[in-house]
């Protein structure tokens, strides 16, 4: 789903990345697949973990948004006997594909496919000359929908809060004037005017359009929102004793994802000057001592691994309590059927 700015984001500088799965020891020692045990891989993609969790012994339910990843997925659904079950959903609706007794876990790998990154005809790179379309699932609302239709109040709010992006004004208004006359098509389009709007400097580690895309691409997709979701689901789908591990690439990701696990502790909040807030039951026991990160090695030997952090929890026997939103403080953007229509 996400990355982060700078030579921290997943594959979106456009560059070639070979699929290797981000802190896979580590995800496995969470997770603790074994014989008879029943994972759900919500982010299947090129199947890294999947493979993993079935060579431990543990049969996989896996899903992805992407048809293309379910396509090519069916030759590990063919080798593994059985063992496997493929399927083409969002991982915000997991707890639809549990067994009647829960799942034994649930991982959660939300970063950009680096497939998706290497093909030009899916628009997630500005390196790469393509359709500007970055839907992960190829439907619904496109990235040239947004830059071509959106508000430039709403390009700002997009650029400057998923993108973290200072100069979100001034290439929205950039964008605005342009489409006026001529809308935008390619990938190439939006990267050029950002080139030209703002500049590449010699300090800069990162191309000028890296932020937007990055904006884009979660905007379009609703990845903070379907992350929120999934999170919810997992909650609902895992058995008492179920391992819930997440591997976010982003710090609007990981906020989100922390803030799940502190809200389902059940620790009592409050200040050492007012009287104690009684907690709610905890739903999540933390797994270690909270956020891993990937070792120096990893994240020499694999740049996708530089921003990525591990955070995991054990559900407990405490009934899933009904899923609010509002403990994740999303921001108010526009909505894409707006756009869409």
């Amino acid at each position: 789903m996400v990355a982060n700015p700078g030579a921290e984001i997943s594959g979106a500088d456009g560059g070639p990345v070979r699929h290797i799965p981000v802190l896979l020891p580590e995800v496995l020692a969470a997770l603790e697949p074994a014989p008879g045990k029943i994972i759900l891989d919500g982010t299947f993609g090129a199947g890294g973990y999947t493979t993993a969790i079935l060579d431990a012994g543990a049969d996989v339910v896996a899903l992805d948004r992407d048809p293309t990843a379910i396509a090519a997925g069916q030759s590990l659904v063919a080798a593994r006997g059985g063992h496997l079950t493929l399927i083409h959903s969002r991982f915000s609706e997991l707890d639809l594909h549990a067994p009647a007794d829960g799942l034994d876990g649930v991982v959660l790998d939300i970063g950009v496919s680096s497939m998706q990154i290497d093909e030009a005809e899916r628009g997630f790179s500005f390196q790469r000359t393509g359709p500007l379309d970055m839907r992960m699932s190829a439907e619904g609302v496109s990235a040239a929908d947004v830059v071509n239709r959106a508000k430039v109040g709403d390009l700002i709010r997009i650029f400057g809060f998923l993108g973290e992006e200072k100069q979100a004004g001034r290439i929205a208004r950039a964008i605005e004037k342009k489409r006026a006359s001529e809308p935008f098509r390619t990938t190439r389009d939006l990267a050029g005017l950002i080139e030209i709007v703002t500049p590449r400097k010699a300090k800069d580690k990162i191309h000028p359009a890296t932020r937007v895309f990055q904006a884009l691409r979660i905007f379009v997709n609703d990845e903070l929102g379907e992350l929120a979701q999934a999170l919810f689901a997992a909650e609902r789908a895992l058995k008492p004793g179920g391992r819930l591990v997440v591997v976010t690439f982003h710090s609007l990701e990981d906020r989100i994802v922390k803030k799940f696990f502190t809200e389902r502790s059940g620790k009592a909040s409050g200040s050492r000057h007012l009287p104690m807030v009684q907690g709610t039951p905890a739903t999540f026991e933390p797994v270690g001592k909270g956020m891993v990160a990937a070792s120096d090695a990893e994240a020499d030997a694999n740049p996708r691994a530089r921003s990525a952090k591990l955070r995991a929890g054990i559900r407990t026997n405490v009934k899933a309590p009904k899923a609010d939103m509002s403990i994740f403080d999303l921001p108010d953007l526009a909505s894409l059927d707006r756009i869409g229509g």
